[in-house]
């Protein structure tokens, strides 16, 4: 329980304040169980919400406002933080992780394998620190993603997280527009690793010479053994224990070996960890098979160059016709269409019908589209039983539903689409085209 009247800074109570079973900096979560922290936002303060989390219930706000159940204090985001950081110094175990690609299904992996708390999707540094408020205590370890977009964020997120192991995924173009180069990338995401114990992906071993490896292949330090993968599996062994992972492909593999190492370190019987690993389901849109008459990857959440690389590949050990439908991958500053034009002739090479949508679709397919109903109209004559079709993009979370049909960002509707034909459901309303 997270009780108002036992925090670790100064506040005043309110009288009908009440202890809490969570904790939200968004005032939509807020319920009877779920306490809410107003914070100050770029458009708008936190403030403005308290009154609509009071009617949902909430036990107690965080606030700089006198209102009822009010944990009041000066600076409702430093009181959060203070928080976060005296919680999480109970917990016995803090993984950080990140990585250009893969960060989301590296912490799935690696929170079934230590039977742990995982952050949820969406991590920003106040998702965080409420986090910490919550699990801190919980006796479990705690996974935490940790994305950056920007030179020194990943600093501000260790001195808040202040991980027990580090880990890089990956290291490839992504957010150049901020970052710049993926040389800064590799430094600023490299922050994590320092002063701890560290580990890194396959890909990223290049970037970081002496530190500790995972993955497949002579060149790791800890490597899983035999891997197979087929459209109904990937198999490995890991200390002479068996793994099998429905539906997956090298990249979960590979976040499974990272996994399995970090419950041996953490003493963890071996065959319970790879036991727990079959049961993992990613969140939609990273890398989801599914079946039907018609395969449909879902893989839609997010892209950069390395990460539809990897899509690609294991869309290649799809028997079937196999169908990429690609859009933008956003934040590649002044390299992007040429990163765009490289990503376009992989799926060239691996796939045997290409569409592109969007700013950069004939760069990315030889079918290529302005816009999303555009595309879906064409896609969905031309798709046929035992076809394999992998859907991928960047998300263009902040803009408005016709920009994302116009420049092919978001491409969940897609899949939506596909499932709904495929299955004989209603079909998806799509936004129109500006």
């Amino acid at each position: 329980m997270l009780d108002p009247r036992s925090v670790p800074f100064a506040a005043t109570v309110h009288p009908q304040a009440r202890p809490a079973l969570r904790l939200t900096w968004d005032s939509r979560e807020a319920n009877a169980e779920t306490a809410f922290v107003a914070l100050p936002g770029e458009r708008m303060h936190g403030n403005t919400f308290v009154q609509q989390a009071l009617d949902a219930g909430a036990p107690f706000v965080l606030t700089d406002l006198d209102v009822p159940r009010a944990l009041r204090v000066p600076d409702a985001h430093a009181a959060l933080f203070a928080w976060a950081r005296a919680e999480r110094a109970h917990s016995p175990l803090v993984v950080g992780i990140t990585g250009s690609a893969g960060k989301t299904t590296a912490k799935a992996y690696v929170a079934a394998a230590l039977d742990a708390h995982s952050m949820p999707v969406y991590n920003t540094m106040p998702a965080i620190a409420c986090f910490l408020v919550q699990f801190g205590r919980s006796n479990r370890p705690l996974v935490v993603e940790m994305g950056i977009d920007r030179i020194g964020e990943m600093a501000e997120l260790v001195d808040l997280v202040q991980p027990d192991v580090g880990v890089v995924t990956t290291v490839a173009p992504a957010h150049l527009e901020q970052l710049g180069s993926v040389e800064t990338i590799a430094r600023e995401k490299g922050v994590i690793l320092q002063g701890r114990r560290g580990l890194v992906g396959s890909q990223a071993a290049a970037f970081y010479p002496g530190v500790a490896s995972y993955g497949f292949g002579e060149a790791q330090t800890y490597r899983g053994e035999n891997l197979t993968i087929t459209p109904e599996a990937a198999r490995f062994s890991f200390r002479g224990i068996r793994v099998l992972l429905p539906l997956a492909s090298r990249v979960q593999a590979e976040a499974a070996v990272l996994g399995l190492r970090l419950a041996q370190e953490h003493g963890l019987a071996l065959a319970d960890a790879a036991a727990r690993l079959t049961t993992v389901r990613v969140p939609g849109g990273r890398y989801r098979v599914l079946p039907g008459r018609y395969t449909v990857i879902d893989d839609a959440y997010n892209a950069s160059p390395v990460a539809v690389e990897a899509a690609l590949d294991a869309l290649q050990g799809f028997a079937g016709r196999r169908i990429s439908v690609l859009g933008r991958m956003l934040e590649l500053g002044d390299t992007e269409r040429e990163l765009h034009a490289q990503v376009g002739a992989l799926a060239r090479a691996r796939a045997d019908v290409t569409y592109g949508v969007g700013a950069f679709a004939a760069e990315l397919g030889d079918r290529a589209y302005p816009t999303v109903p555009e595309l879906l109209d064409a896609l969905l004559t031309d798709v046929q039983d035992g076809d394999v079709v992998l859907v991928k993009a960047s998300r263009g979370i902040s803009w408005t539903p016709e920009k994302r049909a116009q420049e092919g960002v978001g491409l969940d509707v897609v899949v939506e689409a596909l499932r709904r034909a495929r299955d004989g459901a209603a079909p998806v309303a799509v936004p129109p085209s500006p």
